[in-house]
């Protein structure tokens, strides 16, 4: 905790003029902090993610009562700062890295055509849903999980600064955010996040934390077992992230939390609310649609932090739900990430 917390106020020190530069240069619309109409969207079809896939969200249910974490309504609208993303818009982001084109689309396609196929999505959702302005993102997974554990014997590959920046740079063309994707593997969150708060300190940058690849085990790596990540975990991060949003007078920053099942996130209940941080749980499983939406229903609808979300995967997913579909769950995302 405590490098974290040298890490935010060292930031804090030595990027005055970043700050200057970056927040005058980016901020989500207006509408985006405030509550918007009911959209009147009409689903192709009815699927209801609160009782379809009952065995899936009883499975969920069961695993929920041994680790204390049982089906909970959803928390009252937290507080909404000025400039804040959510509740009044939707993200809509393209995943990946460029290292593999098999993690995503991100690093599947040249740039040109990956921020146009972007555009392409982003308007459908936009066309079904006027209430809420689009907002585009892209999510590079950095660190990188890896199967051999490196000089330091954490399991994990730390993308070059100029990766980063090249990214940031696509995304300020597409008008939209960068958001970076931690893998920790066999290191802490806490550790990896010293080495990005130089881009979070920018306006555009945001967080996501991959439990999947966050390993405890001490005979395990990843791939091996799916992985975990705590609420103290994750709470460590938000009060680093609302710290900087303080220090330097950012937009509050949106911070991604991958779930799908339920051991991967323990103590849940207990992730903190800050206004300055949007908690976003984002259902991360793949398959056939009855999966999708039993993981759906067990994890966002029933077991809800903050905003909902989910990741839909354009080679895994048979078939990829229709943004009409996506639209059509209960809770209505607010994100909506592309792998």
């Amino acid at each position: 905790m405590s490098a974290i917390r040298a890490a935010v106020v060292a930031v804090g020190a030595a990027c005055g003029m970043l700050r200057a530069q970056d927040s005058a240069g980016f901020a989500p619309p207006a509408r985006c902090a405030s509550v918007p109409a009911a959209a009147a969207i009409v689903p192709a079809s009815t699927h209801d993610s609160v009782h379809k896939a009952s065995r899936s969200r009883a499975s969920a249910d069961r695993m929920g009562r041994k680790y204390g974490d049982t089906v909970r309504a959803a928390p009252p609208l937290p507080e909404i700062l000025p400039r804040s993303v959510f509740p009044g818009c939707r993200i809509v982001a393209f995943y990946g890295n460029p290292m593999s084109k098999r993690m995503g689309i991100l690093g599947a396609l040249p740039a040109d055509s990956m921020l146009a196929h972007l555009d392409r999505q982003a308007a459908q959702y936009a066309a079904l849903d006027s209430t809420r302005p689009v907002v585009r993102a892209l999510q590079l997974v950095t660190p990188v999980a890896q199967a051999a554990p490196g000089h330091d014997g954490k399991y994990r590959l730390r993308m070059h600064d100029s990766t980063i920046e090249h990214f940031a740079q696509l995304a300020e063309r597409a008008n939209g955010l960068l958001i970076l994707d931690m893998q920790v593997g066999k290191s802490t969150v806490g550790a990896e996040l010293e080495p990005l708060m130089r881009f979070l300190a920018r306006a555009r940058v945001h967080l996501a934390l991959d439990a999947e690849f966050s390993i405890k085990h001490k005979d395990k790596r990843p791939g091996q077992v799916v992985g975990t990540l705590d609420a103290a975990d994750i709470n460590l991060v938000i009060d680093s992230l609302a710290a900087l949003v303080t220090r330097l007078d950012l937009p509050p920053k949106v911070l991604i939390v991958h779930r799908y099942t339920i051991p991967m996130i323990t103590h849940s209940a207990r992730i903190k609310i800050d206004p300055r941080v949007q908690v976003v749980l984002d259902m991360d499983g793949n398959g056939i649609p009855s999966d999708k939406y039993g993981s759906y229903g067990a994890y966002v609808h029933d077991r809800p932090v903050e905003f909902p979300g989910i990741k839909l995967f354009y080679k895994q997913d048979k078939p990829v739900l229709t943004p009409r579909e996506v639209l059509g769950l209960d809770p209505i995302p607010l994100y909506v990430q592309y792998q």
